[in-house]
């Protein structure tokens, strides 16, 4: 098929090897929230000043001054509080300059759409693969001067990228623009401030291995108690031996909590983190550890149970499931979500649609799960797709990073694998040979329905066509047999089947002699036959 682009190859996601849980600090003294507050004002303080150090060092960062900046941190507070923040500092860098280079690659596909566009002559027709010219003169000026701020923007962060400059929000970017529009976010200053403050306290401490319960820091028993090691000058607070202050409140992590107990009482590293929800007013600790590493299985194993293929849509999953010969069994599944509203119910939604999805995969008996490898990331632009904006917002608005992690830990959890697949085509071949053939008075086949079937067959490393060699009209036999995708051991399948008998032909035995004598002939013959027949086994089974 021309222009089809070559097909990257299906593979098993590895599973998670990290693990976060979190709890509720209830009843907590006002004496509990001063400390908290204390203890994540100063060290806040603290982390930004080392943040704003190591930017300013950008390309030149070295071991000396990352000791040197540790060794300044230490005196204000201790070497494994210095430590937890050099180490989150140098993490919250790294971010940056990955989402640079990602910005970068961004402008860069804008202004390579554009250039094309604009080299067209004035209302051009497009194709399916690129975007025609424009349809006036006055949009054709107006994009020109739009590829005009892009090379400039292009050409800031490049020099930005090249000298090691990053810009970084303590806090969150998006929280501090808000500070620019309360009333529309139904804030009062107040209110923004306190959570602005909140957002850029710094109460962590990463866990070491052979410490007492795993962290030296923060450390919670496994009855529940939780104490901090307080920072020098904040040592006049300690109500416990060694400048350590215990909350009256108790943490019980419910979720893998008989995981994280036989860790702290291995003395385990577990690394913890303390918030405070400003909405709700409440403290959360959260108990995070890392797991060995689990080789994932073959992707011949994942296949050999047959495979659901998931569809990933804007407000739903498709899901179809298949046999190992890449046979749709039974009706298609749809589990609907809802990506409208907060943050918070949009996480909730989909994770309230993989549960299902995987409820339904464990009840059906399958092992793996396909979906696709989705990322939007160039599809997003204005220049690609202009004045379809529904559209992109549309894609935008489908959470395929955070989809992808979720369902790769969510499935872990209960056995399953997660098998990614090339996303190309698999609507478009979806619907052109499946939809129409499975769509029955009793049965609504949607396009979507059937792009999760090519995603299984994908998976399974079947074409998505049913059949890739269907004989002439005219004669079943002219072109042989059907081209099949089961096995040569696999019994039932199409193609030349084995005699009745372990000889052929069937009427001539090994040695050449026949059983039966033939019947009198009506026929007058020259010369009567004197072969012998053999009668088959009616028992017998080839």
């Amino acid at each position: 098929m021309g222009g089809v682009r070559e097909l990257a190859g299906s593979f098993v996601a590895p599973r998670p090897c990290g693990v976060a849980v979190r709890d509720r600090l209830k009843h907590l003294t006002p004496q509990d929230e001063i400390v908290l507050r204390a203890v994540g004002e100063h060290q806040g303080a603290l982390a930004s000043r080392d943040l704003r150090a190591r930017c300013a060092d950008g390309l030149e960062h070295s071991a000396d001054t990352w000791a040197s900046r540790k060794r300044d941190l230490t005196a204000q507070s201790s070497s494994r509080i210095a430590g937890a923040i050099t180490k989150a500092t140098h993490d919250q860098w790294a971010l940056a300059r990955r989402c640079q280079a990602a910005h970068i690659r961004n402008l860069e596909s804008g202004i390579g759409t554009l250039r094309h566009r604009l080299s067209l002559p004035i209302g051009a027709p497009g194709t399916k693969r690129a975007a025609g010219g424009y349809r006036s003169k006055g949009e054709w000026f107006h994009k020109s001067r739009r590829l005009a701020a892009l090379e400039a923007r292009h050409d800031t962060a490049v020099r930005d990228r090249q000298a090691g400059r990053v810009r970084v929000v303590r806090g969150g970017r998006r929280l501090l623009n808000t500070r620019h529009h309360l009333t529309r976010a139904r804030l009062t200053e107040e209110q923004w401030r306190e959570r602005w403050e909140a957002e850029r306290w710094f109460i962590a401490a990463d866990g070491e291995s052979g410490k007492r319960y795993g962290n030296e820091t923060i450390r919670v028993t496994p009855d529940g108690k939780v104490s901090i090691k307080l920072p020098a000058p904040l040592a006049h607070l300690a109500n416990a031996k060694h400048g350590r202050y215990t909350l009256t409140s108790t943490a019980a992590f419910a979720h893998r909590g008989v995981e994280w107990a036989d860790r702290t009482e291995a003395n385990r590293a577990v690394a913890y983190r303390i918030h405070l929800d400003t909405d709700r007013g409440r403290w959360y600790p959260t108990a995070s550890w890392q797991r060995p590493v689990v080789k994932t299985i073959p992707l011949a194993t994942a296949r050999a149970r047959g495979m659901i293929g998931v569809d990933t849509n804007a407000d739903h999953f498709a899901a179809y499931r298949l046999d190992r010969h890449g046979n749709p069994v039974g009706d298609p599944h749809r589990f609907p979500y809802d990506l409208s509203g907060t943050t918070t119910h949009r996480d909730a939604q989909i994770r309230h649609a993989l549960t299902q999805l995987l409820h339904w995969a464990k009840q059906a008996g399958v092992t793996a799960i396909a979906i696709e490898d989705l990322d939007f990331t160039t599809e997003k632009t204005r220049e690609k797709h202009g004045r379809r904006k529904r559209f992109r917002q549309l894609i935008s608005g489908i959470p395929t990073g955070k989809l992808k992690a979720r369902l790769v830990s969510m499935a872990a959890e209960q056995g399953l694998a997660i098998i990614a697949v090339d996303p190309a085509y698999t609507s478009q071949w979806g619907a052109q040979h499946w939809q129409k053939p499975l769509a029955t008075p009793h049965r609504r086949m949607s396009r979507h329905d059937a792009a999760g079937i090519a995603i299984g067959r994908r998976a399974l490393g079947h074409p998505v066509r049913r059949r890739t060699a269907p004989p002439p009209h005219d004669r079943s036999d002219r072109a042989g047999h059907r081209t099949v995708q089961a096995g040569p051991g696999t019994r039932g399948r199409e193609g030349t089947r084995p005699p009745a008998t372990d000889h052929a032909p069937r009427d001539v035995p090994p040695n050449g002699t026949r059983k039966r004598q033939p019947s009198a002939s009506k026929t007058v013959r020259d010369a009567p036959s004197t072969q012998q027949w053999v009668q088959d086994s009616l028992t017998h089974t080839g």
